[in-house]
């Protein structure tokens, strides 16, 4: 089956990790090769899994690695598709009009239309990646509308016509599971399950993002992310909290604070809701002093 996208040099999952570990991005076989079918067969790529695993980056590096623009469309409760699509510079159109006097104005050129996010994504599917970040935060009633739009990656504009993509763009859709989603809107994406990731793997994450951090470091800050995860917390910390961690702790270290004083003078870095840090604050001195045995 032909690749229905421009990946010069990318034909396997092995591949695209190794493409995607260069962007500074670590994929495993689950990840890499559902990215790689999304690709090959022009369907979007749904990833799920909790805040912080990495599922923005990844789409950050889907698109790096293919030497494209990353197009963000943020879902919030309430969005619309005139926040997703286009709109009509108001403003513009009447100063033109009062400007105009007795000659004809085209309004709705170019000129005074806005593209958003998906409108932008079908009108160069060659030079965009589309990212449709945190799904579940929008209503029910925009998630079918997307259900629409990825049918056909069309979109009816009244005043100009239908505006239809010349290939299938590159689309890449993350939740956090704050509710379901709808189950026609999975079906039409190949979807992968993200979750944090083991710690050798990282560990491996935090020294290839932090130059500075020592493999000891590395391996001491992952084993005590591990323990805040297993706790009942309102917010644990995600990989990037964990790397943030540890840079922050060896620069507190490089300026004479001992371990495992550095990390816990740093544990803003990791925790960063109050009811956390006081729900940790007991514990906190064992599960430094067990990460550094």
């Amino acid at each position: 089956m032909p690749i229905r996208h421009s990946i010069v040099g990318i034909d396997s999952p092995d591949r695209l990790a190794a493409a995607l570990q260069d962007a500074q991005y670590i994929a495993d076989e689950g990840l890499s090769t559902a990215a790689y079918l999304a690709l090959a067969l022009g369907k979007p790529l749904l990833l799920e899994g909790a805040p912080g695993v990495g599922k923005t980056e990844g789409a950050k590096a889907i698109a790096s690695i293919l030497g494209r623009q990353l197009v963000r469309l943020q879902c919030y409760e309430g969005i619309d598709a005139a926040h997703a699509l286009y709109e009509w510079n108001y403003p513009r159109q009447m100063l033109s009009i009062r400007q105009a006097h007795d000659e004809y104005v085209n309004i709705y050129s170019d000129e005074f239309l806005i593209a958003r996010p998906m409108l932008d994504a079908l009108r160069h599917p060659r030079d965009t990646v589309l990212l449709i970040d945190e799904i579940d935060r929008a209503d029910h009633e925009f998630e079918a509308f997307l259900l629409e739009f990825l049918s056909d990656f069309s979109i009816s504009i009244p005043e100009r016509g239908t505006v239809r993509a010349t290939e299938h763009p590159v689309v890449v859709l993350t939740s956090n599971r704050t509710r379901e989603l709808h189950e026609a809107l999975r079906r039409r994406c190949v979807y992968h399950w993200i979750d944090y990731p083991h710690p050798a793997l990282e560990a491996q994450i935090v020294m290839m993002r932090a130059s500075t951090v020592a493999q000891d470091t590395a391996n001491r800050v992952v084993a005590a992310v591990g323990a805040l995860r297993a706790e009942p917390l309102a917010k644990p910390p995600g990989v990037a909290e964990t790397v943030e961690w540890a840079e922050a702790a060896t620069l507190l270290n490089h300026q004479g604070a001992p371990w495992p004083a550095a990390f816990r003078r740093a544990i803003g870095v990791a925790l960063k809701d109050h009811d956390d840090l006081l729900f940790m604050q007991p514990r906190l001195d064992q599960i430094l002093d067990e990460a550094a045995a």
